[in-house]
């Protein structure tokens, strides 16, 4: 049985629709919910709020936004580099490279033009940082991106050098 090779479309398409359900969602707070303000989103679980981040996550590094704009600018070149030279060899790799760039890029727009990260997710069950979309997909996408580079880096050169080597040799071996 073959396997199916990640199709580089398909991964693009959903880096770019998380970046657009990032910004719609950041839209619709900023026009919407007051600086500071929040409503009821899911009972006992998240309100949405607005708060305007110009940190990178529970707000470290508040007074140097735009260092965090390069690093994101940095973080974003990398992954299309790595995604253009084929780094992500199958499915697992390819959805990690597209939701870290979603995330990247969803943050990277907010520090551009607004000089800071809209966030709008706020747990209500416990005391933790207010989060966005582009926000959850590089939390989702960074530790996938570990497992990827943990599981397959390295490992299908080496299955593609083995049958090839072997295919060299002789018969008897010499």
């Amino acid at each position: 049985m073959r396997k199916r090779k990640a199709d580089p479309m398909f991964y693009a398409i959903l880096a770019a629709a998380l970046v657009v359900l990032d910004q719609i969602v950041k839209y619709l707070v900023r026009a919407h919910i007051p600086l500071g303000g929040a409503v009821p989103f899911i009972p006992y679980l998240l309100e949405l709020t607005y708060v305007q981040n110009t940190g990178a996550a529970f707000s470290l590094m508040r007074r140097h936004t735009w260092l965090l704009t390069l690093i994101s600018a940095a973080v974003v070149l990398a992954m299309c580099g790595l995604i253009l030279k084929g780094f992500f060899k199958n499915r697992l790799g390819m959805f990690s490279a597209a939701l870290v760039l979603a995330g990247g890029v969803g943050n990277l727009i907010d520090r551009a033009v607004f000089g800071f990260v809209t966030d709008m997710f706020k747990t209500t069950f416990i005391d933790f940082a207010v989060f966005n979309v582009a926000d959850c997909c590089i939390t989702v996408g960074v530790p996938l991106l570990f497992l990827y580079v943990l599981l397959y880096v390295g490992k299908d050169e080496k299955k593609e050098d083995g049958p090839d080597d072997a295919a060299q040799l002789p018969p008897d071996g010499h």
